[in-house]
């Protein structure tokens, strides 16, 4: 039996195309920050799915540690960040309460990767979340989201909180920031480029 041939970087993208699409998931538990990530970073008008919270969402949603917040994403958010002139990222942001998982299934379809954000806070949040990403079979990084007023944690501290394979990457960024989005992404994109080599 022949072996296949080989593929180079042009058979990734079709006849005539200039862009190759990839699907990237923005995960994480309630309130962390995903859509305010996508917001600083997408270089379209993002969609976002925010609501006014409801008295109703406050008997289910724990807001312990997150008093301030009055909206949150009821269906998605999505976004568009163009890192190369061949390629461009499409992400889409979960929603983080739990009785939202049934769309994740569908969300994680045609996905590459997923840049989990994570609250240092409220760990223990994030291993549903993690989880879940484990389950759709997706290779992720960690970008722990730096609040104000919140000092920095260890990486080996947090990596052993979250029960981390030694080649996942851990990064730290601010939601809010551009830059900081962006390198959080990167970090995700050389992290799965590699896997595929």
């Amino acid at each position: 039996m022949a072996s296949a041939p080989s593929l180079d970087e042009q058979d990734y993208v079709r006849g005539g195309a200039t862009q190759t699409a990839v699907k990237i998931l923005v995960v994480g538990h309630f309130a962390v920050g995903k859509t305010t990530l996508i917001g600083s970073i997408s270089e379209i008008e993002p969609l976002s799915t925010e609501e006014t919270m409801t008295q109703a969402a406050e008997a289910v949603d724990d807001l312990k540690g997150v008093q301030g917040k009055t909206t949150t994403t009821v269906a998605m958010d999505f976004g568009r960040l163009t890192i190369s002139d061949r390629v461009v990222l499409y992400l889409f942001g979960t929603p983080g309460q739990q009785r939202f998982v049934q769309m994740w299934e569908d969300m994680a379809r045609g996905a590459l990767g997923a840049l989990v954000l994570v609250d240092p806070e409220r760990l223990a949040d994030s291993f549903p979340v993690i989880d879940l990403i484990e389950h759709y079979g997706l290779d992720y990084a960690i970008a722990v989201n730096h609040f104000d007023g919140v000092p920095l944690r260890d990486e080996r501290a947090l990596r052993e909180a979250l029960d981390l394979l030694d080649d996942t990457p851990v990064v730290t960024c601010d939601a809010r920031d551009e830059k900081s989005s962006a390198a959080a992404l990167t970090t995700l994109v050389r992290y799965l480029l590699d896997r595929t080599r």
